[in-house]
Order: structure tokens, then C-alpha cells, then sequence
């Protein structure tokens, strides 16, 4: 009989798909790993680091306003003015911690993406 050149290529073919499904739950377990520690205890702490984020240099901002108010008197309220200042600039910090943490995990789901094609 002749040897069918289709039974080896089939065979090969077989031998890739699970080495690829081998290496795909390998990532999976190993990134659950590394991630383990990323509950939901871990989210509200993060959470709180970001509202930490903004309260501590709007904090920062009435202190140095009130500190300014009572030696450089003015027209305008120095308080109010550096509280703004300070909201801003600690809204400006959150939201650039949560783009960069929203695209570390579309990163990292692409990557899924990518390793279950």
C-alpha cells in the first residue's frame, strides 16, 4: 500500500494544537499566580488609594491657604484658590493611575486573546 501523506501532517497538526493548549493553561495558571493576591480586598484597596489620591493634596492645598491667608491677607481667598488647585491636580493623578492600570489590563487581556487564537 502507499503511505498517505495526510495521516503524518494530521498527526503533527494534532501535536502543535495541544502543545499550544498545553502552553496557553500554562500562562493562565502561572498569571493566576502572580495574581493571586488581586481580591476584592484588593480592589477597595485600591479604591481607597485613589480617593487617597486626591483628598491628601486638596488637604494639602487648604493647609498651605490657610497658612498664606493669615500672613499675605488679600482680596481673594488663598484657601479656596489652592484647595481648587489641590482637587485638580489630585484628580489629574487619579485618572492617569487608572489609565495606566486600565491599560496594563487590556494588555494583559489581549494577550489572552492572542494565546487562545
Amino acid at each position: 500500500m502507499m503511505d498517505d501523506p495526510e495521516v503524518p501532517k494530521n498527526r503533527h497538526q494534532l501535536q502543535r494544537d495541544f502543545t499550544h493548549k498545553v502552553g496557553v493553561k500554562e500562562k493562565h495558571k502561572l498569571r493566576a499566580r502572580r495574581e493571586k493576591s488581586k481580591s476584592v480586598w484588593f480592589g477597595l484597596g485600591l479604591l481607597g488609594l485613589i480617593g487617597w489620591s486626591v483628598v491628601v493634596p486638596t488637604l494639602l492645598g487648604v493647609a498651605l491657604g490657610i497658612w498664606l491667608d493669615r500672613r499675605m491677607p488679600s482680596r481673594f481667598s488663598w484657601t479656596l484658590t489652592l484647595m481648587f488647585a489641590g482637587l485638580i491636580l489630585g484628580c489629574l493623578n487619579a485618572w492617569q493611575w487608572v489609565t495606566r492600570e486600565q491599560a496594563s489590563i487590556q494588555r494583559t487581556d489581549e494577550e489572552d486573546r492572542q494565546d487562545n487564537e
